[in-house]
């Protein structure tokens, strides 16, 4: 299927709420043309490997998610103040001439789940991640106060083990590659591993920047 496609330099993981100023006349006509179709107003944003958000030229990564509008606000000019929510993955199977803006031909890329006999051990695995997450958090408070990241109590996992892993990859602070890594796994197993790897990585670089002793193993 045809779906017009938004270039960024981060990754929005399904599941999370994205706010997004549009200013550029290509995405302008972007929004407009979602809200003006039949469907569900939605588009897709893909990671930008190479290159700027701005202009085009830029070389983007073949998986992609799907988010839905929520609200628009205009902002005077042809601007755009909008919300959209992300429901959904997808892989870029071709990418079409940018008229008036990046289009691709894409296919939906479902999480494929654990059998039975796996999911009461890839529950526990996400859990033992949740009880990392406020550690985490409170070393990046510490590493950079102005953040503004709070502290939270143990996160409260969604009791669906694909929800439950998009959700322990937003609630620290992951950049763009590590955010990828974990969009791009095939399988929830594997996105559990993906998850395991970044975290000590994470955590590691945190002790670190702080002069603090390394993880334990």
């Amino acid at each position: 299927m045809k779906m017009a496609m938004f270039p960024l330099g981060n990754v929005v993981l399904p599941g999370e709420m994205m706010p997004l100023r549009v200013f550029e006349p290509r995405y302008r006509r972007l929004v407009l043309d979602c809200l003006a179709g039949d469907g569900a107003p939605e588009f897709a944003i893909v990671l930008i490997e190479r290159g700027s958000e701005v202009g085009g030229g830029d070389e983007r990564t073949s998986i992609g998610t799907v988010v839905s509008l929520r609200n628009v606000a205009p902002l005077g000019a042809g601007r755009f103040n909008i919300v959209a929510a992300a429901v959904r993955r997808v892989s870029v199977l071709e990418w079409l001439p940018d008229d008036p803006y990046p289009i691709a031909d894409v296919e939906d890329w479902p999480d494929k789940g654990p059998g039975d006999d796996d999911l009461g051990q890839i529950a526990a695995q996400l859990a033992t991640l949740a009880e990392r997450v406020p550690v985490i958090r409170g070393l990046a408070a510490q590493v950079n106060p102005r953040a503004g990241l709070k502290v939270a109590p143990r996160l409260q996992l969604s009791t669906d083990v694909v929800a439950a892993g998009y959700q322990l990859a937003t609630a620290v602070p992951l950049g763009a590659a590590d955010r990828f890594q974990v969009l791009q796994a095939p399988t929830v197993a594997s996105r559990v591993a993906t998850l395991a790897g970044v975290f000590d990585d994470l955590e590691a670089a945190l002790r670190f920047r702080l002069g603090g002793p390394p993880t334990a193993e």
